[in-house]
């Protein structure tokens, strides 16, 4: 059966702000940016996690049709389209802060749960983000 899971994919409205955001405010690294022709394959990765990349995709084609990459977009901007990344971290309220000054928006600040502190933001298109500390 499966061996890993190396893409995830989440919808942008525009992968150049989704590149600022992901790798120059968050810190994640361009794993793979090509044109393909029939549209633009940007992954980014955790540094040192090649292995395991997020799909930056902007809604349109070859996977649907102009008017459902329309709906799929206003779905988007409306936020009932997003999708959900977990990271983990080693100083949860370091990292918050970092972002912070960085102008990233948070939903949540850092929280100790059972399982760790945890917080969340949003990035620019409606996805959820949310790292935490687990417990040592």
């Amino acid at each position: 059966m499966f061996n890993a899971l190396t893409i995830s994919q989440i919808f942008v409205l525009d992968q150049d702000q989704a590149l600022d955001f992901y790798v120059g405010k968050l810190g994640l690294e361009v794993h793979t940016d090509a044109d393909l022709g029939f549209m633009r394959w940007l992954t980014v990765n955790v540094p040192g996690q090649p292995d395991r990349e997020i799909l930056l995709e902007r809604p349109g084609a070859p996977r649907m049709d102009e008017a459902t990459a329309a709906q799929v977009r206003e779905l988007l901007t409306k936020g009932a389209m997003a999708g959900t990344l977990f990271f983990t971290t080693d100083d949860c309220q370091k990292t918050y802060e970092t972002l912070l000054a960085k102008g990233v928006e948070f939903t949540d600040e850092p929280t100790k749960r059972d399982y760790g502190i945890d917080c969340g933001l949003r990035d620019p298109f409606g996805n959820a983000i949310r790292f935490s500390q687990p417990l040592s």
